[in-house]
Parts: structure tokens; sequence; C-alpha cells
């Protein structure tokens, strides 16, 4: 790896490179690394701003939906004048004034099957700060076969858990082989949210994002952390790849095409 930090790099990210674990090569590492974010909402807008402060060279940013003024009660990367615009273009113009470092790269339509492979493809780590479990699944499972790590979080009322997915370990259907009957998870929209909390888990995933571009520290793969912010407590709890699953056991999937992610997301045994 050629070193080419210039003297403003070098005195930006100089509390990065006095670290015996990062050092300049780590930070000419994050300057080349690329990062695709899954949502610019209440976890994404925390992912977005550390991974950009930390100099991520490139940052791509999925989202379909427009600021509204009820978001920016957590969603900090926007303000009041972005109400009504994309953002993705509000995440952009966020990070660009942050740090001139980062390529920024938006996408302003919702992951599904039909896009998921070109999307989620040739990226070093994929951030998954989604708010719905059919997005998870497809993520997942796309990820999987494109042997890329994906950070996962997810928030509800004052609690909240994080995973790391390392192609080689557990994923995300050994967890969970199935999601829950539509309706029984309600969404922040109609229980709320505390708008600190998505601060916490997704500083967690941008923090498990920067140790696996520099490759260093434990990542969370087959551990689940959960967050209590009214306790104030953080339990985790360790799970193994099962050898049944259809998308990381002894026979995985090797295409998303055909499979039903409505309802509960299951893979159907042949």
């Amino acid at each position: 790896m050629s070193l080419s930090l210039d003297a403003t790099q070098l005195d930006r990210y100089s509390r990065h490179i006095i670290l015996d674990e990062v050092g300049p090569e780590g930070q000419q590492r994050l300057l080349e690394g690329d990062v695709l974010v899954l949502g610019a909402g209440g976890l994404g807008a925390p992912v977005i701003q550390y991974l950009a402060a930390a100099g991520v060279g490139t940052i791509g940013i999925v989202d379909d939906d427009v600021v509204e003024r009820s978001n920016l009660q957590r969603q900090v990367i926007h303000t009041d004048a972005d109400v009504g615009e994309p953002k993705v273009e509000s995440a952009r113009r966020y990070v660009e004034a942050l740090n001139p470092d980062v390529d920024v790269r938006t996408h302003e339509t919702r992951l599904d099957v039909t896009n998921a492979r070109e999307l989620l493809a040739d990226h070093d780590v994929i951030v998954d700060c989604s708010d719905n479990f059919r997005t998870r699944y497809i993520v997942n499972d796309v990820a999987r076969i494109e042997s890329i790590p994906v950070a996962h979080g997810a928030i509800y009322k004052f609690e909240g858990q994080a995973t790391t997915l390392l192609p080689e370990g557990p994923c995300y259907r050994c967890l969970f082989p199935e999601a829950p009957e539509p309706g029984t998870v309600p969404d922040c929209a109609s229980t709320g949210v505390l708008g600190v909390l998505p601060g916490t888990l997704g500083c967690i995933q941008a923090t498990e994002a920067v140790k696996l571009l520099l490759e260093s520290g434990e990542p969370l793969s087959g551990r689940m952390v959960f967050y209590d912010a009214m306790g104030m407590t953080f339990e985790t709890v360790e799970y193994a790849r099962n050898p049944d699953c259809p998308v990381c056991g002894e026979d995985p999937i090797e295409t998303i095409e055909g499979i039903d992610y409505s309802d509960g997301c299951a893979i159907a045994a042949e």
C-alpha cells in the first residue's frame, strides 16, 4: 500500500494516525474503503456521520424517502431546512460539508429483489440501517452470496440490537429463520422511539464497519448485542451457524431469484 496522505489529511486524521492500531497505513485503508449504508434515517444518520468523519473514502447511501420534520428528533444529519428534500441529497450535503475527502454516491431508491445484487455488490462493507424485515433478509441473502460483511442494527422504542454478519460466520437467518408475522412488530411511527437511541446503535454499527476496513479488533460475528437505554444495560448473546440454514448452511442458495420475501421471508425447502 503506497501512502499518500497530504498535510491536511495528516492534520485531520492525526488522532487516528497516532494510534498504534491505526497509524498512517490504517488511515490510508479507510480512505480507500467503500461502505454502502442502507438507510439515511435514525440509524443511518450517525453511521454516515461517523464514517465520513473517520475518512472512509467512498460512502454509498440508499434511501427513497424525503426528510420530514418528525425525523429531526433523531436523524441528526438532517436539518429543518432539509424538510421535503430527498434524504440522500440532505445526507450528501452533510458529508460534503464535513469532509471533502469522501466521495458520496447516492441511490434514491428502495432496495428490493430486482436491484439488490446491483446495489450491494462490489462494496467492502454493508451497513444495514433498514427499518423492515423484508429488506434485512434480502440484504443478508445477497451479501452472503457476494461474500460481503454486514453490520446490522435495529431499534424499537427504548431498545436496540447489533451484530455483524461475516461471510465465514453465521448469518441473519441463523438468528431469525423467519420474520415475525406482519403487523406484530409496530414501526417507530406508531410506537415512538427515544431520539438518542439510534445514536448509540448507529455508533456501534459504524465502529464495526471501521474495524472491518482496518482488519483490526474482534467484530460482533456470532454475537448479538442487546441494548436497553432505560436500564442502561448491554447484554451479549452468542449464536452459531445453523448447518440447515438455506443461506449459509451445508447447501446454500446461489441466487435470490424465485424467493418470496413477502410475509415471513422464509426460503421454502426444495
